[in-house]
C-alpha cells in the first residue's frame, strides 16, 4: 500500500469499540497508542481485529503543541 502522507507508523491494534455507524481503534506503535475514528462499516471491510498489524498514517495542515 502506498500513501502520500509521510507520517506513517506500523503498529498493533489493541481495540476495537464498535458503535451504530461508527468504530474505535486503538493502535500501539511502541509506547504510543493511536486512535482513531473510523466508519464500522471499514472496519468490517478491511476485516480488522485485535492483533492485527497495521499502518497509521496521519496527515494533517496543522501540529498543534500545548503546554
Amino acid at each position: 500500500m502506498k500513501l502520500s502522507a509521510r507520517n506513517q507508523f506500523q503498529g498493533t491494534v489493541t481495540k476495537i469499540t464498535e458503535g451504530q455507524a461508527m468504530a474505535e481503534v486503538v493502535v500501539k506503535v511502541g509506547t504510543l497508542e493511536f486512535i482513531a475514528a473510523i466508519t464500522e462499516g471499514s472496519v468490517k471491510n478491511m476485516g480488522l481485529k485485535v492483533n492485527d498489524q497495521v499502518t497509521v498514517a496521519i496527515k494533517a495542515t496543522e501540529v498543534m503543541i500545548g503546554k
